[in-house]
């Protein structure tokens, strides 16, 4: 295990002209870890991932890969960075295998060291019984998965991937991610970006959120969700009818928004997961019999519309 974050953005800037597309942005990943990087179209994003691929260069700040700096050691950091744009061209008249092997004999690998390479990567994307096939005749979730391959070809410590699953169907998506997670599995550092947030939710250890070039959170889902969080939407279950409770839950300060349906009682709550299962043992002392209460979860689509404001630059 590396002692040193795989990624850093250490104040980050990058302006062009009067607009600020990054602005004093820092964070780091660890090894094997998934990171996701969510924002609206125009936050930033992309410029970011472009200077951590040392296809631009940040006007104020660093970033480094595998402790290498954008700035100061570009060829090192190609070396150890796999990247993925969202959008990639191809070249006419190639097949699959030649595409890779362009890209395998453009990063120095020769030899067995080449084969082996371009045979692992097949495999991984599954695109073995697709070798001699033209790239203009592949499918959009064919095209993604040799564009993961020309990341990977080399076999990077750090794989930086821009809205990977854009365009995809939903086999696709699901066969990308799998993919994703078994490059982490194996100790690969992923930073993604994605608009699909119900998936990266499901496959990211942390994430950062970013609005008009300006990191506004970061941690895992549940941290940043406390962070912002003001209430909890609650509801209880009473045998005989929750009017009572209701009457009850008027009288605390961290309850508002009552309503009752019969046994059911609806309201918002004040806390945290602790506050939440101390106000279920009160109800339970206080004889009420309460049958059920669950909180409404959260997901990583409820955090980013609460951070975010909907800005643009």
């Amino acid at each position: 295990m590396s002692n040193h974050p795989m990624i850093e953005l250490r104040r980050l800037h990058r302006f062009f002209g009067s607009t600020r597309a990054v602005q004093d942005i820092s964070f780091d990943v660890g090894q094997g870890e998934v990171f996701g990087y969510i924002g609206p179209n125009g936050a930033g994003k992309t410029t970011s991932m472009r200077i951590l691929a040392t296809l631009d260069l940040p006007t104020y700040g660093d970033a480094l890969v595998d402790g290498f700096s954008v700035v100061n050691d570009p060829d090192r950091v190609r070396r150890r960075l796999g990247f993925m744009p969202d959008y990639f061209g191809t070249y006419a008249n190639v097949n699959c295998a030649e595409y890779l092997d362009f890209f395998a004999r453009s990063y120095g690998l020769t030899g067995r060291d080449r084969h082996r390479a371009l045979r692992h990567v097949m495999s991984f994307t599954n695109l073995d019984g697709l070798a001699e096939k033209p790239i203009r005749g592949l499918s959009k979730g064919m095209k993604q998965r040799l564009c993961l391959g020309r990341a990977m070809i080399h076999d990077p410590a750090v794989l930086v991937l821009d809205e990977p699953a854009a365009g995809l169907d939903p086999r696709a998506r699901i066969e990308l991610r799998e993919m994703i997670r078994e490059l982490a599995a194996g100790g690969k550092t992923i930073l993604i970006s994605s608009h699909i947030l119900t998936e990266l939710a499901e496959i990211c250890d942390r994430v950062a959120i970013i609005e008009q070039g300006q990191l506004l959170a970061t941690g895992t889902v549940e941290e940043i969700e406390r962070g912002h969080q003001r209430h909890s939407d609650v509801k209880v279950r009473v045998l005989g009818g929750a009017g009572s409770l209701a009457e009850w839950l008027s009288a605390r300060d961290d309850v508002a928004n009552i309503s009752v349906d019969g046994e059911l009682a609806f309201f918002s709550h004040t806390g945290d997961r602790a506050t939440e299962a101390g106000l279920l043992r009160e109800m339970v002392q206080a004889d009420f019999q309460v049958v059920e209460f669950g909180c409404k979860a959260r997901t990583l689509e409820d955090v980013f519309l609460r951070v975010t404001e909907g800005k643009v630059q």
